[in-house]
């Protein structure tokens, strides 16, 4: 059977407990403390014929209020940014297993299919995607022909221009987009699947083998 003490948690428990809130309470403190010393200091040591002013004390004493409404700006960020990356944590790890496109510009044929995409900031009059083998050598073109804004999903069977079935392996591609004469802007879209996440200074990662750590904000479409 498990009990239940009421009794009264003591205050050093909760300094052991909560050290980050604990540290930023402990910092105003003695920084008020500190101040109100050298204040007091200042008025008893004041030149009788040249007293301090109201002005000056006013001023000294709106500084203070000043520096302790800025630490508890910056407790109260810093919490909300833990609650906000604990949330994105969890959103990311239901992305665990799932394919995704994300930049970048590599491909992996396997068993004669690989997964790419294109991301068009524009309408566009003909887009073309360049496939080259690991020494950079065009090995395949494909006219994707006329194309509106957005991700568009691509497979690739592995066959060449030559008429031959490249290995499986690894690839990389690029990608050339036109309208009225003018480049359309054109990102190239890696697939992978999510195996983890991690999370830390830099914020969420989602970890994408053959594309690397990604934020989720440069998540283009999830499978």
């Amino acid at each position: 059977m498990t009990t239940i003490s009421d009794t009264p948690v003591s205050s050093s428990l909760l300094t052991t407990m909560n050290p980050v809130q604990a540290s930023a309470t402990d910092t105003a403190s003695a920084t008020q403390d500190r101040f109100m010393k050298l204040l007091v200091t200042q008025m008893q040591n004041q030149d009788p014929l040249n007293p301090l002013d109201n002005a000056q004390m006013t001023s000294q004493l709106a500084q203070l209020s000043t520096v302790t409404g800025i630490d508890k700006v910056n407790a109260t960020l810093q919490a909300l940014q833990g609650s906000f990356q604990s949330g994105q944590s969890l959103q990311a790890t239901s992305m665990i297993g799932h394919g995704v496109f994300a930049p970048g510009s590599t491909l992996t044929l396997s068993g004669g299919n690989a997964l790419l995409g294109v991301d068009l900031s524009g309408p566009a009059d003909s887009v073309k995607v360049t496939i080259r083998d690991a020494s950079g050598k065009a090995i395949h073109t494909m006219d994707l022909g006329a194309s509106d804004t957005g991700t568009l999903p691509l497979a690739w069977d592995g066959s060449t221009d030559s008429g031959s079935a490249a290995a499986d392996g690894q690839y990389s591609f690029e990608i050339a987009a036109v309208r009225a004469g003018q480049t359309v802007g054109a990102t190239p879209l890696a697939f992978g699947q999510v195996v983890s996440v991690s999370s830390g200074a830099q914020g969420v990662k989602l970890n994408v083998p053959n594309i690397g750590a990604v934020n989720l904000a440069d998540i283009r479409q999830i499978l």
